[in-house]
């Protein structure tokens, strides 16, 4: 019997799963970890094995076919997983592959949303019922996207209307929940992030004090999420086990 695993997709060393990976561990789901952003045909896992679909960020753009063909694939993957009711969480770049791939429109933002500042609770969905109605989080990104038909608008900031929906199975967050300490420190190591962070009036210093501000307000509420998210993926495995049995 194959043991269903959840599938993350990373497009950058840098852009790892963080706090999204510890709360599969902590369910004893098994994930496996993949870049195809290169790739035209893509070796992936059997679909119908997966207990759940991840897609982090990225610097490129979610419809950048030309550079990065397996983004197609990426988009083709979360539309698949969208259909059967399989679990699906997208961060930043991944929130706009599944925004695009349901058929919402994504552009140029008027400036870039680098370092930490307020979302908008739109809807208290269950993965948000902790959330207060403001709440400081970190961003790192320039394109926007609008949001899917049929999608709930969960978050939004003054100047991003989406910052989080959920439509079907899916979960789209344009902000980084996923950020500890230790995965912070990497992105500050990172020639290209730095760049960003200073193009947009930010410096190291600052953007590790705001950490130390508000990660410990976050921390509870990023659990709740990808907790959540884990458990989804958790109850859809035993689906599939139970079908092989």
């Amino acid at each position: 019997m194959v043991t269903p695993q959840v599938l993350i997709v990373q497009h950058v060393p840098w852009e790892r799963p963080g706090r999204i990976l510890s709360n599969l561990e902590d369910l004893g789901i098994q994930a496996v970890t993949v870049n195809i952003a290169k790739q035209k045909k893509p070796d992936l896992p059997d679909f119908k094995e997966l207990a759940g679909v991840v897609i982090m960020g990225g610097p490129m753009g979610a419809l950048d076919y030309d550079n990065y063909p397996g983004l197609k694939a990426e988009a083709k993957l979360a539309k698949a997983a969208v259909s059967v009711g399989k679990p699906v969480l997208g961060v930043c770049l991944g929130h706009q592959i599944i925004a695009t791939a349901l058929g919402a429109q994504l552009r140029k933002g008027d400036a870039p949303e680098i370092g930490f500042a307020p979302i908008k609770r739109m809807e208290k969905h269950d993965y948000f019922s902790m959330w207060d109605k403001q709440m400081n989080v970190l961003h790192w990104h320039n394109d926007v996207v609008g949001l899917p038909e049929g999608a709930d608008l969960l978050a939004r900031s003054a100047g991003t209307k989406v910052q989080a929906f959920r439509v079907g199975s899916a979960l789209g967050l344009q902000f980084h929940l996923e950020v500890c300490g230790s995965l912070l420190d990497e992105w500050l190591e990172e020639p290209s992030m730095v760049k960003d962070l200073k193009a947009a009036g930010g410096s190291k210093t600052q953007l590790r004090e705001q950490f130390a501000q508000y990660d410990p307000l976050l921390l509870p509420l990023s659990e709740q999420v990808f907790s959540g998210f884990a458990a989804r993926c958790n109850a859809y495995a035993q689906t599939l086990g139970a079908a092989q049995a």
